[in-house]
């Protein structure tokens, strides 16, 4: 990894989790759950400082034991689960430029809720952004078939049909083969040039205009919001654990 390049990990976790209370530092295979961010930040080897930003001394506290820095604790008016992740992030990087006088080059997101991503995505995200010069990298996956927006439809008030295109039904491709491939943002990493943090357009300022895809298989990409997702997460552990 080039070294003139300074990568800032920003690893988010506020307090007072509604789906599953405690998660971010409850445990998932033994382990707590920002652990495997943590983890996995380190063992990629394109960070400088991997941060935590958190409102609650407790996971504080558990980042710090896995080796997480948590230079701050984040503000009140930033730790309600209304509150967006541009402010938080802005927050955290104006407060180590202020503070402590770094400023990164790149910063990536990771959030504890996406626990099997792999060291190896994480490197893949930084090839891509330093390869192209993107504004931003974002971890997806490949969204089914079924689930395509080339097959989805809308109705009226009537309980009429039609493609969400516009176009009559019977225009929808039927077989899954002729779909084009669609993606969806898994959550997993936000990778992007810091300086799109400050820009004045909008709460997704931060993606840029050059967005590139970190393409990942559906397995490591749960995202931890509900009691179903826990279970969901602790049989895929058990199933990435025999693979591996």
């Amino acid at each position: 990894m080039p070294k003139q390049y300074k990568i800032l990990g920003i690893i988010t976790a506020r307090g007072g989790s509604k789906g599953v209370p405690g998660k971010n530092i409850k445990l998932l295979g033994g382990k707590p759950l920002i652990a495997y961010s943590i983890e996995a930040a380190q063992k990629s080897g394109v960070f400088d400082r991997i941060i935590l930003t958190t409102d609650d001394l407790k996971i504080a506290e558990v980042a710090k034991k896995y080796g997480c820095e948590a230079p701050f604790m984040r503000p009140a008016e930033l730790a309600g689960d209304a509150v967006q992740h541009l402010p938080v992030l802005r927050h955290a990087v104006q407060w180590l430029k202020d503070n402590e006088g770094y400023s990164p080059d790149y910063c990536m997101t990771l959030q504890p809720t996406s626990p099997f991503r792999q060291p190896e995505h994480i490197r893949q995200a930084v090839d891509i952004i330093l390869k192209t010069g993107a504004d931003s990298v974002l971890g997806v996956s490949e969204i089914p078939g079924h689930f395509s927006p080339h097959k989805a439809m809308t109705m009226n008030e009537d309980g009429k049909l039609t493609l969400f295109n516009g176009n009559p039904v019977k225009k929808r491709t039927m077989r899954r083969q002729d779909l084009l491939p669609c993606y969806f943002s898994n959550g997993t990493l936000y990778l992007y040039k810091t300086d799109n943090l400050f820009r004045d357009e909008g709460p997704a300022a931060f993606f840029g205009d050059d967005v590139r895809a970190c393409i990942m298989d559906a397995k490591y990409s749960v995202d931890i919001d509900t009691p179903d997702d826990w279970e969901l997460a602790e049989r895929i552990l058990q199933k990435l654990k025999t693979e591996n």
